[in-house]
């Protein structure tokens, strides 16, 4: 059998954990006569330690279903495991306690404006279960690590109105990274940022899941970050047509 029937939070054959698995998803918008398909019959597996990038046309589901994989959209149709949990018709406590795992990289970077860059980053770690009862000064000195491994350590004490577009991405990206969480969902990380950052941000992908094995799903237009993949799995009018 293939990995696609191997249990998501149990080892497969190759020994290594299996963090999502989708099968025969399906998903609408709107409802009755104009209900529009904007996902078919997708059928995914993604496992500890492996990256996987999301490509496509705009307007092919790429975003709905990064955003399905993290619980912040309801499933309708098919099954939708993530990290050993059902998220078709879950409730809200499965939901949250996924979200808690998980972290999460927007084009909007949902950046807390009374918070400084290091604060933010260390919000992540307040509500990550692997942090819990480590104390305020643990935060800090992780928050401003990350900061720094962002190209930001100069500037853990400024608000989002003093940062530009590009360091308030990679605020957010060194408060999804900082937890170590065991997913990384990251939608157009690298868009606000130039050729280096860019690079030295996904090489931090890398890092995480070699290290971490974390498992992280990636949409991205960015041809130049595609080597960083072990699979490059393509959409196109909501199915998965093509997978390296």
């Amino acid at each position: 059998m293939g990995p696609l029937d191997t249990a998501a939070g149990s080892p497969d054959h190759t020994g290594r954990e299996l963090r999502i698995k989708v099968q025969h998803l399906n998903h609408w918008f709107g409802e009755g006569d104009t209900a529009k398909q904007v996902l078919t019959d997708i059928n995914l597996s993604v496992h500890a330690g492996e990256i996987v990038i999301l490509t496509g046309p705009s307007g092919s589901g790429k975003t709905t279903l990064l955003t399905m994989l993290g619980g912040l959209r309801a499933a309708q149709s098919g099954s939708l495991r993530v990290l050993g949990e059902e998220l078709l018709e879950a409730d809200n406590t499965t939901l949250t306690r996924l979200r808690r795992q998980a972290g999460f990289i927007f084009q909007a970077h949902n950046l807390l404006p009374y918070l400084t860059a290091l604060e933010n980053v260390r919000f992540g770690l307040e509500v990550s279960p692997v942090w819990l009862g480590q104390g305020r000064l643990a935060m800090d000195d992780c928050a401003a690590a990350m900061l720094g491994h962002v190209g930001l350590g100069e500037r853990v004490h400024y608000y989002p109105e003093k940062l530009s577009g590009g360091q308030k991405q990679r605020v957010a990206i060194a408060r999804a990274l900082a937890p170590s969480p065991r997913l990384l969902l990251a939608d157009e990380p690298t868009a606000a940022l130039d050729k280096t950052s860019g690079r030295d941000v996904v090489d931090l992908f890398r890092q995480l899941a070699d290290s971490h094995g974390a498992a992280i799903v990636m949409v991205t237009h960015d041809n130049k970050i595609l080597d960083i993949a072990d699979r490059v799995v393509n959409l196109e009018d909501g199915r998965l047509v093509a997978s390296a």
